[in-house]
């Protein structure tokens, strides 16, 4: 089969772009706007983008507070969504008012970050501190402008509970990170294999 997905015309009831491009980390965000209202909300076209310095992005569709708190004050913290936390962060995920805080709505504990003003989920494993260095609006292969928004960010600081350390690194496995798929679809981490690089011994 081929299609084009601005035609939509693959036939089916839904796309299958997004479990095409699968599975995706879930970027669980938590910002501030300038007057320190708190947001939290799930995006799942993230990933991070460089090692060093360490660097992340997440993509909004639409101008939505996260990407509105960022651009007033250019910090986030990225929370890691578990197995655990699925329904937490299912909640976070709804539309509500600007100025509700999803923290409360979700029944998480929100903890002061180290050198960001977001707060950190104190629930979550692992929490990535970040100053944002970019916010693009998308464009498309016509040129036009998208209602799509990327925001790029530097870790600039990062928690995790030792207790998910094995042997000197962290059990993904232990955590079960849990990523999107397509549809309604969600997968977690619970099996892992291993790979060398063909040309890892020459290195």
């Amino acid at each position: 089969m081929f299609y084009e997905p601005t035609k939509r015309n693959h036939g089916l009831p839904h796309d299958p772009f997004k479990a095409i491009v699968a599975p995706r980390p879930i970027g669980w965000i938590s910002s501030v706007d300038k007057s320190g209202n708190v947001n939290l909300a799930p995006y799942s076209f993230f990933n991070g983008v460089a090692t060093f310095p360490p660097m992340v992005m997440f993509s909004s569709e639409g101008f939505k507070d996260s990407v509105a708190n960022i651009s007033e004050t250019m910090e986030f913290v990225c929370n890691l969504a578990t197995w655990d936390l699925r329904e937490a962060m299912n909640r976070t995920s709804q539309s509500v008012a600007r100025g509700v805080n999803d923290f409360e709505l979700a029944a998480l504990t929100p903890v002061a970050s180290k050198l960001v003003k977001p707060p950190r989920v104190a629930e979550s494993p692992c929490a990535l501190e970040c100053k944002a260095t970019d916010i693009v609006r998308m464009k498309g292969a016509d040129g036009g402008p998208r209602d799509n928004y990327v925001v790029f960010g530097e870790v600039v600081g990062i928690h995790f509970d030792e207790q998910y350390v094995r042997n000197g690194m962290l059990d993904v496995t232990a955590m079960k990170t849990i990523a999107r798929l397509g549809y309604r679809d969600y997968s977690v981490v619970t099996e892992l294999f291993q790979m060398t690089r063909p040309d890892e011994k020459k290195r």
